[in-house]
């Protein structure tokens, strides 16, 4: 089994920046695809962001594409959500998510492509 635990979100004004970090353990962590997911009050999970197993693909929607990158550093078995440009409709809470299926880039974006998921940090970027 995967743990995986998010922080980093916060309270922050329209324009300014929040780097999230997720850790993972209880598995080989290199060979999984890992993505960020937000939720609003009362709606589904919406992707944001993925990366694939070997780091070297990346897959945005594309309502943050130029403003945040998603990335990963396997010796610390952590992914990262660096959001610059916030807006206040960025509101949110976060959740980090891994699978260790080999996806397909296509398929970051799945929600049920993923099999572990961390308890979330709320985001909020006030005008």
């Amino acid at each position: 089994q995967v743990q995986l635990v998010e922080s980093g979100g916060g309270l922050v004004q329209a324009g300014g920046s929040l780097r999230l970090s997720c850790a993972a353990s209880g598995r080989t962590f290199s060979s999984y695809a890992m993505g960020w997911f937000r939720q609003y009050p009362g709606k589904a999970r919406d992707f944001v962001a993925g990366i694939n197993w070997n780091g070297g693909d990346t897959y945005y929607t594309d309502s943050v594409k130029g403003r945040f990158t998603i990335s990963r550093d396997d010796a610390k078995n952590t992914v990262y959500l660096q959001m610059n440009s916030l807006k206040p409709e960025d509101t949110a809470v976060y959740y980090c998510a891994a699978t260790s299926r080999r996806l397909p880039n296509g398929d970051l974006e799945k929600r049920g492509a993923y099999d572990y998921w961390g308890q979330g940090t709320q985001v909020t970027v006030s005008s």
